[in-house]
């Protein structure tokens, strides 16, 4: 929770309203429906919306299937379905929404063709939305010098400027990490007489952040107090965070008060970030009674609750309630997720009690529950670090079974297999080492590390490894480097 998600403001977009108005489109609407599984790459909508009678043309639904593949980041199908409404006439096109149009078409085609498509445009559809669209586009490619020159084109055209358009100016310099240029934008908003927006604040607030100025944060936030918008949860939890990083704990304590006022009783993500705020304070009993509250406001714990409240003990330190919360979440769950234990597991690693982790993960196992790659991983990441490399090639190889002849996609911390195939290259037998490399090719591909493995284990036992070269060569399009050549020098000493 160190800055706050400005993604609403980096993808808003002049005309978006007029893209919702008059209800969303069903989900259970066959043309909807149809389009939205048509999601392999290059496919095309064309097909289901040529099927539509003049009668079947309903623009609430179809401005509902463009927001939908929009959020889905399908431009190119949600530029057809707007290119084809355009042409066949099924409503008038109003400058809102060809300032989605256009954004699209730069998602698509680029910056220029978006320019050129706006200078089709006629005079009275250049308004304040297209306008904004394009100066939009421009900050998202932050185009900077562009950005700031049609800025000032909008402000010289006497065009009524907005919150968004001052939001996507402060966007353009959190982009480009100029944060210091941001409150300067807020400040030149105000005294046109625009009211800023909550995403004006959140943005002023996060670029306080980044430079470190705590007072200026501080400041902003009241102001925004001060104001009719309400101050989020999450940005209170942001400025608490701050707050706790720099030692102000008291001010911290203040601002996670107010965070839990606004909290939506039954909102489990709230809960969950200041459970976890106070626990980097180490305040073990407010930690308790929100996650107490939590239980009474949503009746019911869930996984990520349980991740959430066991990370929360790990961080203190507190392993003996981290293991009776792991029991209780154990005994009251018929679906089993690795992703709970591996937050004791993480804890126990870190601490340096990697048999403990090893010992807690062979029990589960032994209760006939299988886990994912990743529990076995943590485990070889952790002797890797205290260099157990036997005990860590044990991990991984249990790790990379629970891959072999599934249809299970997993990467193993590259670090690790690093690690371990220079331990082997060094100190492994042949067969040891092909046998791990056996069972590596089911979760990575062959690569440099694994080829010089094999090679440096053969020359040590004064083995020939001319057809293992060739085959690096051949089959894996490998050249020979200057490591592969000071291994094949051990050879010859």
């Amino acid at each position: 929770m160190n800055r706050l998600n400005l993604k609403c403001c980096h993808h808003q977009v002049y005309g978006t309203r007029s893209l919702i108005t008059g209800g969303i489109a069903d989900n259970n609407n066959n043309l909807h429906a149809n389009i939205i599984k048509l999601d392999k790459p290059g496919a095309s909508v064309l097909p289901e919306l040529e099927k539509l009678t003049k009668k079947e043309r309903k623009i609430a639904v179809l401005l509902g299937i463009i927001r939908d593949l929009r959020m889905r980041k399908r431009y190119t199908q949600a530029l057809e379905v707007a290119e084809w409404m355009h042409n066949a006439g099924v409503c008038k096109f109003t400058p809102g929404k060809h300032a989605v149009r256009l954004d699209l078409i730069s998602r698509v085609h680029g910056v220029d063709s978006a320019e050129s498509f706006f200078n089709s445009l006629g005079d009275q559809e250049k308004t304040i939305q297209t306008h904004g669209a394009l100066l939009h586009v421009y900050v998202r490619e932050r185009l900077t010098d562009k950005s700031l020159s049609y800025f000032e084109k909008m402000k010289e055209m006497g065009l009524p400027l907005d919150a968004l358009t001052y939001n996507n100016i402060m966007a353009l310099y959190m982009n480009t990490n100029k944060y210091d240029k941001v409150p300067t934008v807020l400040a030149e908003m105000k005294d046109n007489g625009i009211s800023p927006d909550k995403v004006s604040y959140s943005m002023c607030i996060t670029s306080c952040l980044e430079r470190s100025d705590l007072d200026g944060m501080d400041k902003v936030l009241q102001e925004m107090e001060q104001t009719e918008i309400r101050v989020e949860w999450n940005t209170y939890g942001m400025v608490a965070n701050s707050h706790i990083k720099a030692g102000h704990n008291g001010k911290a304590l203040v601002y996670l008060k107010k965070a839990e006022d606004t909290l939506e009783k039954k909102d489990a993500l709230g809960y969950n970030h200041l459970i976890t705020l106070y626990a980097s304070l180490g305040n073990k009993s407010e930690m308790l009674r929100l996650w107490n509250l939590k239980k009474e406001c949503c009746e019911k714990y869930i996984n990520i609750d349980y991740i959430t409240m066991l990370g929360s003990w790990v961080k203190l330190g507190d392993f003996e309630e981290a293991e009776k919360l792991l029991n209780e979440w154990e005994s009251s769950t018929c679906n089993y997720d690795f992703r709970v234990p591996n937050t004791l597991l993480v804890g126990y690693c870190k601490k340096g009690l990697v048999d403990k982790a090893r010992k807690i993960l062979t029990d589960i196992v032994q209760e006939g529950k299988t886990p994912i790659p990743n529990s076995w991983g943590i485990i070889a990441l952790a002797y890797v670090n205290k260099n157990e490399m036997e005990k860590a090639l044990e991990c991984m190889e249990l790790a990379i079974k629970l891959c072999v002849g599934t249809s299970r996609a997993w990467r193993p911390n590259p670090k690790v297999i690093a690690a371990i195939l220079s331990w082997l290259g060094d100190n492994g037998q042949v067969e040891e080492v092909e046998n791990f490399v056996g069972l590596l090719k089911n979760v990575i591909p062959m690569n440099r590390q694994i080829y010089h493995a094999l090679i440096k284990a053969n020359v040590r036992q004064g083995k020939e490894v001319d057809e293992l070269l060739e085959i690096m060569k051949s089959d894996n399009k490998i050249e020979e480097d200057e490591e592969t050549k000071k291994i094949l020098q051990l050879k010859i000493n």
